[in-house]
């Protein structure tokens, strides 16, 4: 159930139907929009008490059943969309984001040097994998902390904001010591645990989507870290694994769509992993935008066949400064503006 605020509710008269909605044996979990606040009520109709008697607040103007399983991501509990705020860069409602750099973080001089190139090609926030979960144990893994150490270096060195993926539970509070996003990845994607001790930190997080992870299971992941009060969520298509073999995995493009259909939060685009062919990754990056993404994560690397991780999709800076100068007039189809 949701209950709406009428707006310019006051903050004490907000706090006063959120403690009714205790009373009522519900968790609530306020949202707050530029016009009106919604209250998520979370708990079960057929064991506590109903709702509709917070309709006698006059600052309430109407209590609604949320159909959805995913109940606080639903465009039902908030018809707005979300902005999430990266320590002032804002992702969501007409702001479209480039976050870029390489898979992995190999060296300082690699780093740094990939930092400069894309913030002066309009990213604001500089991708970079510390620690690497590989398919074979025998792949490079990642510098680990001293990714970190070096991601941190970059943003001191270029003020880019950072993010970088978190693997476990345990590596959650040190991580966020450097990073300003933490990216959950395909693989972690139905990881509740990590997916609640992410949600704790309060930092914003991108939620990636799982290789073979339908849609609903995708906003229900996102459901858990906004169930614990984190509304921070950015939801990264990265491609699904499907029985085409000429591309690592197939970006859908239809779920960009039907996440922004079905739920508020930013929608964000990974090219790089959806297709694993940095050939395919500009006319990708295209398309992401045509369909109403709200930002690009694409991996940037000086030196592509050098890589020591996923060579064959990180593109250069020359072809990286060619896509981003590509991507105004679809932009200006969608009504967004680069930030």
């Amino acid at each position: 159930m949701i209950v709406i605020l009428k707006p310019k509710t006051s903050k004490e008269q907000i706090e006063e139907v959120v403690l009714e909605v205790q009373k009522l044996g519900y968790r609530p979990h306020p949202i707050h929009g530029e016009l009106q606040t919604v209250i998520a009520a979370i708990g079960d109709e057929r064991t506590h008490h109903t709702l509709e008697s917070l309709t006698v607040f006059p600052q309430v103007e109407r209590v609604l059943p949320v159909q959805k399983r995913y109940k606080m991501v639903s465009r039902e509990s908030k018809s707005e969309e979300t902005v999430v705020d990266v320590d002032g860069v804002k992702i969501g409602g007409g702001n479209f984001v480039i976050m870029a750099g390489p898979c992995s973080v190999e060296s300082e001089d690699q780093l740094i040097s990939t930092a400069r190139a894309v913030k002066a090609r309009g990213a604001k926030i500089l991708r970079g994998g510390a620690y690497k979960p590989r398919t074979s144990p025998y792949e490079f893994q990642g510098l680990g902390r001293e990714g970190l150490r070096i991601l941190a270096a970059a943003k001191m060195e270029t003020g880019l904001k950072i993010i970088t993926e978190v693997l476990s539970e345990r590596d959650v509070e040190h991580v966020c010591e450097f990073a300003d996003v933490l990216q959950v990845g395909a693989r972690n994607a139905q990881n509740f645990q990590l997916l609640i001790e992410c949600a704790k930190s309060r930092k914003p997080i991108l939620l990636k989507r799982g290789m073979s992870e339908r849609i609903e299971e995708w906003l229900l992941a996102a459901e858990y870290i906004l169930s614990q009060g984190n509304p921070n969520v950015m939801l990264c298509e990265r491609g699904i694994r499907t029985f085409e073999t000429y591309t690592r995995n197939t970006l859908d493009l239809a779920a960009v769509a039907i996440a922004k259909k079905e739920s508020h939060l930013p929608v964000i685009v990974d090219p790089s992993q959806g297709c694993g062919r940095a050939d395919l990754v500009p006319v990708l990056c295209r398309g992401a935008v045509a369909v109403g993404a709200d930002g690009l994560l694409v991996e940037v690397h000086p030196f592509p066949a050098e890589a020591l991780s996923d060579g064959q999709q990180q593109v250069d800076f020359t072809v990286f400064s060619q896509l981003v100068s590509e991507l105004d007039p679809f932009l200006k189809t969608t009504k967004q503006k680069l930030l």
